[in-house]
């Protein structure tokens, strides 16, 4: 390799990529390098689109398939090989919450993939909250299935490592697959990784953390070999709120006795068993630790220390519980879920009194209805705030000032620690990603950038694709 092509491979590929982004002056507008070297030559354009999604989790997913049907051209960037984020990722489940009192509070096309997923015999519906109970391999299945259909183009094994700027307006993205480094080119671009990567790339203020406090990661895994028609399991794996709390109270007793008597147990949430369809085995949401997702080799040491915590609680169960005598961990999720990280500073912050008492915005896009549920960063402690009605999410939650064509969805929209500790759930998450597809292709059509759109056409087409707002 050439020494020019070497200093812009270091400068521009995998590992330093992002430099594009956060430092712009080291590029121009028109992709080249400071030295005048082009950056296709080392990133080729791979496809140019009305919208780009990057991220195919619950947001991404449905925001693809929204931005589409509308008659956007669309890509999807996911980093893994599957469809479906914390759910098929992650393996959180169920998908929480769809309804209140057996009327549903988010609808459209999140609501079109749940009936669609049931018909596969993949889901199972918890009246009257409307929690969703899923096969893992099924979701993944429905996803794939209705992105390819709206026409979406995928690109799958791939990360976004860089992207360039014109001033504020996102000119590219970089994405590093197999065939090399790729550039993807689009109009407008819809961030939902979660952890706001591409937001954070083009320098969009975050919301500030003057705690440095985050809730914490949890590796969720299967179970099998599990009585799973056992009274104690009956009583808590379904969260309809009929059985009672879908926190198994006797495991947790005993296990916080145990501690309490100098047993070597680690800091554990819940814990929570979590229906997946098939007899004999369930998803188990228990372990706990502190975690900063957006820091490689803090993330990477949680997990090493969280997979640890799986085996040990297996353990514990088997030696505890008869329900548990024969149980032995057949998966663990591909990464440990994530509850909390970047949150742009957008236009308008959705805040905890707002979102508590049902505020409704003349923009309103998308609700909520998970209760706020906060998990110590250390401990066992969990906040858990019920809400008495939906909440209402704006569409200016979902932007930031002085970004042309850049539009968030999911975890990392603009509210406070509050209000994201209910808004962060899969159902919500679809919410709002199916605004921002909407968003997208409204923008593109009109030529308006996605801060000046009509906002009442907004709303009015996201309630036509059944939106309950």
């Amino acid at each position: 390799m050439s020494e020019i092509s070497r200093r812009l491979f270091l400068k521009k590929g995998v590992a330093g990529l992002a430099a594009i982004a956060v430092a712009p002056e080291l590029v121009s507008c028109t992709g080249q390098d400071s030295d005048g070297t082009n950056v296709r030559q080392f990133a080729p354009l791979a496809g140019k689109y009305d919208v780009v999604v990057i991220g195919g989790g619950p947001a991404g997913f449905i925001a693809a398939i929204s931005a589409a049907r509308q008659g956007a051209r669309t890509a999807l960037v996911e980093k893994y090989g599957f469809l479906g984020g914390m759910a098929t990722a992650g393996y959180v489940a169920p998908i929480s919450v769809f309804a209140k009192d057996n009327e549903l509070v988010i609808g459209g096309i999140p609501w079109e993939f749940v009936k669609r997923l049931e018909s596969m015999g993949g889901a199972f519906i918890e009246w009257p909250k409307a929690n969703i109970d899923f096969d893992i391999e099924l979701y993944k299945l429905c996803c794939q299935r209705m992105v390819l259909e709206a026409g979406v183009e995928l690109y799958m094994h791939s990360s976004l490592v860089g992207c360039e700027m014109d001033g504020k307006t996102v000119s590219s993205i970089i994405i590093e697959n197999k065939n090399g480094l790729e550039t993807l080119e689009a109009g407008r671009y819809i961030d939902c990784t979660g952890d706001a990567d591409l937001a954070h790339m083009a320098q969009v203020p975050m919301q500030p953390n003057p705690d440095n406090e985050l809730q914490p990661s949890s590796f969720c895994f299967i179970l099998s070999g599990v009585d799973t028609k056992s009274d104690l399991l009956n009583k808590c794996m379904y969260h309809n709120g009929i059985n009672g709390p879908s926190q198994c109270r006797p495991v947790r007793e005993k296990l916080l006795a145990l501690k309490e008597a100098g047993a070597d147990i680690p800091d554990f949430g819940g814990p929570w068993f979590n229906n997946v369809l098939h007899e004999g085995s369930v998803a188990v949401n228990i372990t706990r630790r502190a975690a900063d997702s957006t820091d490689n080799r803090n993330f990477t040491s949680v997990e090493c220390s969280l997979r640890e915590d799986i085996f040990r609680f297996a353990e514990l169960l088997r030696e505890n519980f008869p329900e548990f005598r024969n149980a032995y961990v057949s998966s663990t999720a591909p990464q440990a879920g994530v509850r909390e990280s970047r949150r742009i500073l957008g236009v308008h912050t959705v805040t905890a009194e707002e979102y508590v008492n049902g505020f409704r915005y003349e923009d309103s896009i998308s609700r909520g209805i998970h209760p706020i549920d906060i998990h110590a960063s250390s401990g066992t402690k969990q906040v858990r705030i019920e809400l008495e009605q939906p909440a209402y999410v704006p569409y200016r939650a979902l932007i930031a000032p002085d970004f042309p064509n850049l539009l968030v969805a999911g975890r990392c929209i603009s509210t406070d620690r509050q209000a994201l500790a209910s808004l962060r759930v899969m159902a919500s998450c679809m919410g709002t990603g199916q605004a921002a597809g909407v968003a997208a292709a409204q923008s593109i059509a009109s030529g308006k950038s996605v801060l000046d759109i009509d906002i009442s056409r907004l709303v009015e087409t996201v309630r036509g694709l059944g939106a309950i707002i």
